[in-house]
């Protein structure tokens, strides 16, 4: 795939769609566009359901939001649709249980597992489902692990700090903003990989290889996306440097530190740049209107008033406060 191409969406909603109809379509659009599930509701409540899907050369992401229904594949359904393909499941609202042969987890917001779709699972979800989805080939996960199939399901919580949970985290942020942008919503105000296929899809593959391999086996592209996520949370820190970012996603400083200069930039300089980022969409909003600029100053991590604004004229050409003047006589501007 070119960098210019766009990976293909899909969309489907119950809504509109008569109840008698609502099982089976729901059921054949998630064969075509996602995984072929044998679904059930709980109770004799109408199902609604939703699902926005892309398609990636390799990859398939996915946001489900749905009614109270159980999901399904046994060995007779894997047979007859086989998928050969793993899925990474995030949990966004409510509370799920994914039992699979020899054991049953109990999902939560927060969670996300690795499961090898041709492989017996059952999930349930009392109070209905939000998740976000990612599936891809398994001889690309097989790739990715060293060989290693996920026989069992593998539980990330990406609420919890180390390594792997901040990796899993990471590739969470990825996916919901990547789904984000293709539904012309607003994603993080972290720079954004956006629709560029070739940028996603390779760092949600090396975030895959850091989250089954260990991070020994990572490469550029998955680290430098696990330390942006990082970055992103903590740019209010005024402590934040790259020896606790460096901890955070399982490096040395040396390493983060070639990884962000063979990407543009050190990692100070990418720090400050986003902290100088924010704070100009702060000044820009009219919620803030109100706000000392002082105070967005600490907001964003900036201990001293007079270098911010010092750093913000040298970035943007122009001071913080004339900068919230300009987007507030902007923002009143008559249309021609």
């Amino acid at each position: 795939m070119s960098p210019s191409s766009t990976p293909r969406s899909l969309q489907f909603s119950t809504q509109g769609i008569p109840q008698p109809s609502r099982m089976e379509l729901w059921s054949i659009h998630n064969s075509k566009a996602l995984i072929a599930l044998d679904i059930r509701t709980m109770d004799e409540s109408p199902l609604t359901a939703a699902e926005i899907n892309l398609h990636f050369p390799s990859l398939r992401l996915a946001q489900v939001r749905g009614s109270a229904q159980v999901i399904e594949r046994n060995e007779r359904y894997i047979r007859k649709h086989p998928m050969d393909v793993v899925g990474v499941f995030f949990a966004l609202k409510g509370e799920a249980f994914f039992y699979y042969p020899g054991g049953f987890e109990t999902l939560r917001p927060g969670q996300a597992v690795i499961y090898d779709a041709d492989q017996p699972f059952m999930r349930g979800f009392h109070g209905g489902v939000e998740e976000m989805v990612l599936t891809i080939p398994r001889d690309e996960y097989l790739a990715l692990s060293g060989g290693k199939p996920p026989t069992k399901p593998v539980v990330f919580d990406f609420r919890e700090t180390g390594p792997a949970n901040r990796h899993m985290l990471a590739l969470a942020r990825l996916v919901r903003n990547t789904l984000a942008a293709a539904m012309g919503s607003d994603a993080d105000p972290a720079p954004s990989t956006a629709l560029d296929p070739v940028t996603v899809e390779g760092s949600a593959i090396e975030l895959l290889r850091l989250l089954v391999a260990g991070s020994g086996a990572g490469m550029p592209e998955g680290y430098l996306a696990a330390a942006r996520c990082f970055i992103q949370d903590h740019l209010g820190d005024p402590n934040l440097c790259p020896a606790q970012i460096a901890q955070a996603v399982g490096i040395s400083e040396r390493h983060l530190t070639r990884v962000f200069v063979e990407a543009g930039k050190p990692p100070g300089a990418y720090v400050l740049a986003r902290r100088l980022e924010h704070a100009a969409a702060l000044l820009a909003d009219p919620v803030e209107a109100k706000t000392p600029i002082g105070a967005i100053a600490v907001r964003c991590g900036f201990t001293s008033q007079a270098y911010f604004t010092r750093v913000f004229k040298g970035h943007f050409g122009t001071t913080p406060l004339n900068a919230r003047r300009d987007a507030c006589t902007d923002g009143l501007a008559l249309p021609h």
